[in-house]
């Protein structure tokens, strides 16, 4: 008979306050279901990702020549138990977009291709495209292109196996897909495009695959000796040389997806604890109210397990049923959104949908026990006073004291708002929790605009120059204004930070495009100077990158040049310390693009456009995920705001109602009650956003240290007062809303105390 009574109850409990719960319901699924389909996504991704690596045959590594390697050396490489690939591609551009297009054959033995859509090339003059490269350039399947001045068919969008990530260089801070693709046509088209842009690139692939990445770096540094031993010998010196260990365009997808699964673990887990506190919070405050109920039950014979589950049995309810419809969702239609998320930064192959453990644990099991065990604390707390003392409504644990005396030359409404401050606290401190996480989820998605568009704009306007040349050997030109340079490229020793490329300038003298005076050592650039922690007087060591030679430097200065970490000294001491002899130059710097060079001789062109590729590809990757930021981080928010708020009017109703007897107009009341809640969501809106920015600005640093080059922390102020508007504006709908419930409180409600 007992049990049946609580049965009845759960139900008219759940609908007296259905809408609540049905806002926690429905934001619930969309939190469980969001995750799980990323996780279900990326692990069904990642998958297909590994399994990559066999069916379609991915290297090992891969090194350039500058001339085809003879069979001494292709000997050499096979006696260390690998197979040795042709793999050539042309580097040509396409009139249409603008965009490198670095093109191969269809291989056949190795990294070979998965078609996404349409056919591989059959004819001459049909090429096949990378599929992400497509999407941001607006291409399809039929359409033309002129690529290295002939007229190509698109005959299908592939994904090469060994370019997952677009990453042109090892040393890109970031892929690129718009202004760089990958392609691949016939073994005619390709011989029909002229060898001017030619590439002799190499592929291995190990008979016996290494079985760690460390065992890979050594078996990789054995490959470099004998390429080194045989650039002795015959003067073929490696261009490039890359381990696929080292190599982002194969790796940096599998690192990548695995800290978004961390991040949208500890997302999810952040959610369901602000509303596993506001579950438990509503309990109290029911438990507070009913008291007089809960000890005529107890009295009765009611056990404290039995209430114990009754008012645990509505919140694990909702949380159990959204975790389910969440999980469905998340197969389904979350999944998907997920990909085509991916999909947008990555060159991934086709995948199959798998069944996920890892997902159902962390979007199920653990937001349920995490429900359970806040709410289960709280109840077990609550309800361990006496039936006597429930009767008696004296809930509290601690000895009565006297209240907080305050100054009485304090006006009576200041002198109410405080004690309603006092007696809500509770409450109020987790609406300042719940806006501090919905602050850190707005200024993710606020930040990363602002952010990329700052980074583009002092890369800009702090350029060397608008062409810069790296030549393959000196060239002349008869532009008076070219400045010639001396550049080397040398490797960060490995540390906290991981090994990457810093380029070596050597600067004429006097130069016209960098004014700075060198001292008795050599300037470093911003980027290199922020992300490295470095200052003037600092040592910095860097070594070769192809072989064991070191190199101590003094940093003399700090230069403006954000775009990449680079090292600045005069043309005549870096000739003298590399023995690159005196007069050698191998650039340019020129304001005009120098169209008298031999192509042939040019190695790399850099202008504004390729120095930028990282703020193009960041507003391509993670536009929809910042928006998604955007929207979860308003959602927290309102809904932590809606149901706090709601709950302190509903716990002062006795004495809104009393106030009205007393004839306060509910403008008078609202400005009691309504207003406090406003100064306090105002308070913590604005005073969280320090605390919000200290950590952003770590988790930043922390995202970015793993990858080439440096992106600045700064974010303009007008972001701030944007997030702060966007909070503003959004709790002035749940102020309305709380309004309106000030004003159905009736005066009737005064006289049901029982005392």
């Amino acid at each position: 008979m007992k049990r049946n009574v609580l049965k009845k109850r759960f139900f008219r409990e759940l609908k007296s306050e259905f809408g609540k719960y049905l806002v926690i319901f429905l934001f619930l699924i969309g939190s469980i279901g969001f995750v799980s389909g990323f996780l279900v996504a990326s692990n069904s991704m990642l998958a297909a990702y590994d399994k990559s690596f066999t069916k379609y045959r991915v290297e090992d590594g891969n090194f350039e020549l500058s001339a085809p390697a003879g069979e001494d050396l292709q000997t050499a490489l096979v006696k260390e138990g690998l197979t040795l690939y042709e793999n050539f591609y042309l580097s040509e551009e396409v009139a249409e977009t603008g965009a490198k297009l670095r093109i191969y054959k269809n291989q056949t033995e190795v990294n070979l291709v998965c078609l996404m859509e349409g056919t591989l090339p059959k004819a001459s003059d049909e090429i096949a495209i990378d599929r992400m490269h497509a999407d941001n350039n607006g291409l399809s399947v039929g359409d033309t292109l002129t690529v290295g001045g002939k007229t190509l068919k698109i005959s299908g969008l592939v994904a090469l196996s060994d370019y997952s990530a677009l990453y042109e260089k090892a040393s890109d801070m970031m892929f690129d897909a718009t202004k760089f693709g990958v392609a691949v046509m016939t073994e005619e088209g390709f011989a029909g495009q002229g060898d001017t842009h030619l590439h002799y690139n190499y592929s291995w692939i190990y008979n016996t695959r290494p079985e760690s990445d460390k065992a890979a770096t050594e078996r990789g540094e054995d490959v470099l000796e004998i390429l080194l031993g045989s650039a002795v010998r015959t003067g073929n010196a490696p261009k490039n040389f890359l381990p696929a260990v080292s190599n982002l365009a194969i790796q940096f997808v599998g690192d990548d997806m695995g800290r978004d699964n961390k991040m949208m673990a500890v997302f999810l887990y952040i959610i369901i604890a602000i509303l596993a506190f506001v579950f438990a919070i509503t309990i109290s405050n029911t438990i507070t109210k009913e008291a007089l109920v809960i000890g005529t039950l107890r009295a009765s014979g009611y056990t404290k397990g039995e209430l114990i589950r009754h008012y645990l049995a509505l919140p694990m309810t909702v949380v159990a049923v959204a975790a389910v419809v969440g999980n469905i969702l998340g197969y389904t239609v979350f999944k998907d959104i997920a990909a085509k998320m991916y999909y947008n930064s990555y060159s991934l192959p086709t995948f199959e949908t798998l069944w996920n453990a890892d997902a159902f644990v962390r979007t199920t099991v653990i937001p349920v026990l995490m429900m359970f065990v806040i709410n289960l604390v709280m109840l077990v707390r609550k309800l361990s006073l006496s039936p006597l003392r429930f009767i008696r409504r004296d809930l509290s644990k601690r000895k009565k004291k006297k209240a907080l005396r305050l100054n009485s030359k304090m006006s009576l409404m200041t002198r109410f708002r405080l004690r309603i401050l006092l007696q809500n606290l509770p409450n109020y401190i987790t609406i300042l929790v719940g806006v501090f996480f919905a602050n850190v989820l707005l200024l993710f998605g606020f930040v990363l605009p602002p952010l990329v568009d700052n980074y583009e704009k002092d890369i800009t306007s702090n350029l060397i120059a608008e062409y810069q040349y790296v030549l393959k050997a000196p060239a002349e030109t008869i532009e008076k204004s070219a400045e010639r340079y001396s550049v080397t490229a040398l490797q960060t020793v490995e540390g906290k930070l991981r090994s990457e490329e810093v380029m070596v300038y050597g600067v004429a003298k006097d130069s016209g495009y960098i004014d700075a005076e060198f001292g008795d050592g050599v300037l470093i650039s911003t980027a290199y100077a922020g992300k490295h922690g470095l200052s003037v007087g600092d040592e910095i060591i860097l070594e070769e990158s192809f072989g064991e030679q070191t190199y101590t430097f003094t940093v003399a200065g700090v230069y403006d040049y954000p775009a990449a970490l680079a090292v600045f000294m005069e043309q005549e001491e870096l000739n003298k310390r590399f023995g690159l002899g005196e007069g050698y130059f191998n650039g340019y710097f020129s304001d005009v693009e120098l169209t008298d060079l031999d192509e042939r001789l040019i190695a790399t062109k850099i202008t504004a456009e390729d120095l930028t590729k990282t703020t193009r590809q960041l507003k391509v990757s993670m536009g929809e995920l910042m928006d998604l930021f955007l929207v979860f981080g308003v959602a927290v928010f309102l809904l932590v705001i809606y149901l706090l708020s709601k709950l302190i009017i509903e716990k002062n109703a006795q004495s809104i109602s009393m106030t009205k007897i007393l004839g306060y107009t509910d403008l008078e009341i609202n400005k009691l009650y309504v207003w406090i809640t406003s100064v306090v969501v105002v308070v913590s809106l604005v005073g969280t956003i320090p605390l919000v920015n200290y950590i952003m600005k770590y988790l930043f640093a922390t995202m970015l240290a793993d990858y080439p080059g440096w992106l600045p922390y700064s974010v303009p102020f007008t972001a701030y007062i944007r997030m702060a508007a966007l909070g503003i504006a959004a709790y002035a709908v749940v102020a309305f809303i709380q309004m309106r419930k000030v004003k159905s409180v009736s005066k009737s409600d005064a006289l049901k105390a029982v005392e």
